[in-house]
């Protein structure tokens, strides 16, 4: 692992990191922001996976986090969304290929071969950073925003027990069913409709549910809420009587803007959970 930089934030240190990827077979780059409590021993662990075109800057510069995760002694990490690097497999449309990786494990060529995003942030970057870093790993909660929001949905379900809260910003909640999803699935998972619940929100709540608390805010003036299928989630929430809220916020978008506005009320929800 490689020091990219270290800079004082709120007391604590936002730092981003590069490594050698097993998972991907490339250099990965992380953001984390470890808080001032850091210094006396392990701290809880929120994540944040961003959406489509993003890296692991955009919510690490925008999202307003910082300040909050000091105030609640939590640390933040800001995975990137894809593999990088002149092979990896690209696509000329912005929602496939790098920036791009819906956190799946791709089956398909020429995806294969570096699109295991699954396996990087479920597996390999946790462990990575419970051995370089102050973080105490039984206690962990996971958000995200859009195709983030999804990954954290579908890595939350998947991973029953891993975290404490759940929450997502305008997450895709329903992708065998969008055009963000079947497009997608089709390229990394191939044509077997079946391989593609694991990684949808909906199918999974309905199938299993979700053994955590869960925060859901979505715009009423999101740009891609046809895209989103928010009532579809939202009914197989009711339908499972599962422990949740969604927020139809008016007036907000898809942007960061929408995401800092609604921050605090997410950290919160998430250090209730994290120091319980």
């Amino acid at each position: 692992m490689q020091t990219q930089s270290e800079n004082r934030c709120y007391g604590g240190t936002q730092g981003v990191y590069s490594h050698s990827s097993e998972a991907t077979g490339t250099e990965m780059t992380f953001g984390l922001y470890l808080p001032p409590d850091a210094a006396d021993g392990p701290v809880p662990l929120l994540w944040f996976l961003s959406g489509l075109t993003c890296t692991h800057e955009n919510a690490m510069t925008k999202a307003g986090a910082q300040a909050l995760a000091s105030e609640a002694g939590i640390a933040v990490c800001f995975p990137d969304t894809s593999p990088r690097g002149d092979d990896v497999a690209d696509d000329d449309a912005f929602d496939l290929g790098k920036g791009a990786g819906f956190y799946v494990n791709a089956t398909e060529e020429p995806w294969h071969p570096h699109y295991q995003m699954w396996d990087y942030v479920a597996e390999e970057l946790p462990a990575l950073l419970a051995k370089e870093f102050p973080i105490d790993p039984d206690r962990q909660a996971i958000s995200g925003h859009s195709m983030g929001g999804h990954g954290a949905l579908t890595l939350a379900m998947g991973l029953p027990g891993r975290f404490r809260s759940v929450s997502a910003f305008a997450p895709i909640c329903n992708p065998t069913e969008s055009d963000w999803g079947t497009k997608q699935f089709g390229a990394y998972l191939g044509p077997d409709r079946l391989s593609w619940a694991k990684h949808d929100a909906t199918m999974m709540m309905r199938e299993t549910g979700l053994d955590a608390p869960l925060l859901i805010d979505t715009g009423t003036d999101d740009q891609f809420a046809d895209l989103l299928k928010t009532e579809a989630l939202a009914h197989a929430i009711a339908e499972r009587r599962q422990e949740a809220q969604i927020r139809l916020q008016k007036g907000y978008d898809h942007s960061y803007f929408f995401i800092s506005t609604f921050m605090p009320d997410h950290v919160a929800f998430h250090a209730e959970a994290l120091w319980s």
